[in-house]
């Protein structure tokens, strides 16, 4: 797709309530935040209002990083989970921060009107709209792993199963709830009506939720962490985001001379899976809400010397398992949203896990993320839970620029997948010059544990076998086992407007005129 004026996300109608926006006069925020409004409705399998999101955006002079994750209840303390964190269900909620971040970026940089950006998405959830085929099996999968969590199957099981790709879904109930959103700029979902019916339904099964943690929710503009290589900056949100492992493992990709080799050649592909599992292991390691990395701060993983020296853990000739490091000084929607006044919008929310902790709140159809589940219930670590903290994030905006300019928005879907995917399409287009879409459309690895790393079957067999001879346990995934390989959508500045690409993998596409 070639346009002055661009969106890209992973569901067709979603895509075009953002289109609609520009045609009506707004900016590339406006068709970002109407994009994911839309997004709830439409792929209720990655998102919903129970969701947290994160955005960078480009002004039309200046970058700019918005942390919309929620915090957890109050009454989180480490006591609260003797046997581990909660992976589904009520113990699993933090606050939702998604609502925040559509009146936050629409008050800061929209043009139209707050209300007007949820007309598409109210339309679709009161009339319906056709399920597509990705996100129907999404669906399913969810519907027979969530069927009994508290609302669940009330709100997204029609006739007791999942709808089936091309029949129709409506929610009245989630269209009510996105009125009622738009009415108050989002004051219905944190201190009113919204607020008591979530609080309300936490009490009934003896959750933590309670109004005032609803109330005391706050986003925080955290500006960007950024590595250099190859005249192009990485830029992504600082911790709690995971976004930093993909700007450590360009920072020692610097050091190991990737660019002597083609981008589909085994030392291409060993270099960089080296690298990320040098950065995981350290995310793993320090990773957690900022406020809380007190001996490890984000600017000592990305620092010159450090990863300097981590680089040179890499064998050129061999994988390895890597222990973290000493340094000192996880399903999801996303958007990418472009004009022809040069505003570039990076904007991604998930509920984490598909559907999340599977709890939808009767009668409004919000359905809530299982963010706790990104704690740690390790006494002394970093990311361990306590109240009114963020925890270590999946969900990662990214965006790309050169001396200074702006040059690429872009993100890729997929927990884990995320930073990998950052660091392939950021090397693709930019070291490799390959266009967004081809990027989009290449084969791609995914660093697993230990020395297993999963490829999609499409990638060569001279390269699997050049990897295994590393020693590198390759996994093959075929495309019906291939939602861990994520969804990627990428918008370009070219001379006169944008080049956008939109993953095969995902139903999605890009618009533009």
């Amino acid at each position: 797709m070639l346009a002055a004026n661009i969106v890209a996300t992973s569901q067709p109608l979603a895509a075009q309530a953002g289109l609609r926006m520009l045609l009506a006069g707004g900016n590339a925020v406006d068709a970002a935040i109407a994009a994911a409004i839309a997004l709830v409705v439409v792929e209720p399998s990655g998102n919903g209002l129970g969701s947290d999101a994160f955005a960078i955006l480009w002004d039309g002079s200046s970058l700019h990083g918005l942390n919309a994750a929620g915090r957890s209840p109050a009454a989180w303390t480490p006591d609260r989970f003797p046997d581990g964190m909660v992976e589904r269900g009520w113990e699993s909620v933090t606050v939702p921060g998604a609502v925040s971040s559509w009146v936050d970026l629409s008050a800061h940089f929209g043009r139209l009107p707050f209300e007007q950006l949820f007309e598409p998405a109210i339309v679709y959830a009161e009339r319906g709209f056709l399920v597509s085929p990705v996100i129907a099996e999404l669906w399913r999968r969810a519907g027979d792993q969530l069927g009994r969590q508290p609302g669940f199957a009330e709100a997204f099981l029609p006739g007791g199963r999942a709808p089936r790709a091309g029949e129709p879904f409506v929610s009245p109930a989630l269209a009510h709830s996105l009125r009622r959103i738009a009415e108050t700029r989002g004051e219905a979902f944190y201190r009113g009506e919204l607020a008591e019916k979530i609080a309300a339904f936490a009490r009934q099964h003896g959750a933590a939720m309670t109004e005032t943690d609803l109330a005391e929710h706050r986003n925080d503009w955290c500006g960007t962490v950024s590595t250099d290589y190859a005249g192009f900056a990485l830029h992504e949100i600082p911790p709690n985001g995971q976004g930093i492992a993909a700007c450590m493992a360009l920072g020692m990709l610097r050091h190991l001379g990737l660019d002597r080799y083609e981008p589909d050649s085994v030392p291409a592909l060993h270099l960089q899976i080296e690298a990320m599992k040098l950065a995981f292991r350290d995310v793993a390691a320090f990773v957690a809400d900022a406020e809380a990395m007190d001996e490890v701060r984000p600017a000592d993983l990305i620092n010159e010397g450090y990863l300097a020296e981590r680089a040179r853990l890499v064998d050129a000739n061999r994988a390895t398992d890597f222990a973290a490091g000493a340094p000192r000084g996880g399903s999801t929607v996303y958007v990418t949203a472009a004009d022809a006044d040069g505003m570039m919008v990076s904007f991604i929310q998930s509920n984490y896990m598909g559907f999340g902790s599977g709890v939808v709140v009767p009668g409004t159809g919000i359905s809530m993320q299982n963010r706790g589940f990104g704690f740690s219930a390790r006494p002394g670590h970093p990311n361990q839970v306590a109240p009114g903290k963020r925890p270590r994030h999946t969900i990662i905006p990214a965006f790309l620029t050169r001396d200074g300019a702006p040059l690429m928005s872009f993100g890729v879907m997929g927990g884990p997948m995320q930073p990998q995917g950052h660091l392939q399409m950021a090397l693709r287009t930019q070291l490799w010059g390959q266009d967004p879409q081809s990027a989009a459309d290449a084969p791609r690895w995914r660093v697993v544990s230990g020395l297993t790393v999963a490829v999609e079957e499409s990638l060569d067999e001279r390269l699997i076998a050049g990897l295994e001879g590393l020693g590198h346990k390759i996994v093959r995934e075929s495309p019906d086992d291939a939602f861990g390989f994520g969804g990627a959508q990428l918008i370009q500045r070219v001379e006169g407007g944008y080049v956008a690409g939109s993953d095969p993998r995902k139903d999605g596409q890009a618009v533009g005129f």
